[in-house]
Parts: structure tokens; sequence; C-alpha cells
């Protein structure tokens, strides 16, 4: 069973019928049913919206049906910003802003979850790249390191 932390957001799959569950103390939880989460792809979105949704050089992405999706718990608690170049849908989290789904227009049963929510194993490998055109120069291709003169481990 999948669990996703982030700040105080919680992502869990939905539970089976007869398990037992208990509240959990996070603001909301979204659940994907299953046994484990149903993730259909894994992605590193390259684009300018993402990197200003998430403060970072990409965002990575994992998707899964819309219909295994649902808010469980704190939907009050969640915010969604519609980009009006791309009508697609960003959801955060109202209390730390932390970015919780994203829906794209092209996509309409599917449901694209930050892949840095998760705790443990998608199922999924992010081998695919979104907008690799708008990758920055910025941004580690795997190129050597180099540490950093008087700082031990900063490399």
């Amino acid at each position: 069973m999948c669990t996703v932390l982030a700040s105080r957001c919680l992502v869990t799959p939905r539970p089976r019928r007869n398990a037992n569950t208990r509240r959990s103390r996070s603001d909301f939880s979204l659940c994907s049913s299953g046994a484990s989460f149903a993730a259909f792809w894994a992605w590193h979105d390259h684009s300018r919206a993402s990197r200003l949704a998430h403060g970072a050089v990409y965002a990575t992405y994992v998707g899964t049906w819309r219909k295994r999706f649902r808010i469980t718990a704190g939907e009050r608690e969640i915010n969604r910003f519609e980009e009006k170049e791309t009508s697609a849908v960003r959801s955060f989290c109202r209390r730390f802003g932390t970015p919780l789904v994203y829906e794209r227009t092209r996509s309409r049963h599917m449901i694209n979850i930050p892949r840095a929510l998760f705790q443990s194993r998608t199922g999924r490998q992010p081998i695919y790249h979104i907008a690799i055109e708008e990758m920055q120069d910025w941004a580690y291709a795997g190129e050597p390191l180099v540490p950093l003169k008087g700082y031990p481990g900063v490399f």
C-alpha cells in the first residue's frame, strides 16, 4: 500500500471494503483505488508553468485514471488554479501550498500527482519528458560534479 506525505498533505490508496482504517490527522487525503497506487505513467515536465508551480527546474508527475482517484477528506483545504493558456487545472494545499494534482485538458481521463509526494514506489519510472525543448541550461544533466572548496559534502 502506497502512502504519500508532503508537509501535512497525505495521499493514500482507497482502502479495500473490509480493511480497518484509521482517520488521518492530515488536512486532507487523496485516494487511488486498488491494493497499490494505480500508476499509469510517470514523466518529467520541463514546461515553464510547472517550473513556476513547483519552484524547481522541472516537475515529475505520476499519472493515474481519474475514475480511480478521489478526495476522501478535507476538500475545502484544496485550492484550484486554471491556467488560461492551456485550461489545465492545478490543485494546491491551501495551508502549505503543496502542489497536489495536475489535470490536463488533453488527458481528461487522467489525474497527475507530483512524484515527490510519494514515500514509496509507484510502479513506474519517470522515463518520459514533456516540453523537453523548454529544458533549462542550468538543469543538472549528469555531468561530473566538482566539490565546493571549503564546504565538505557539497558538490
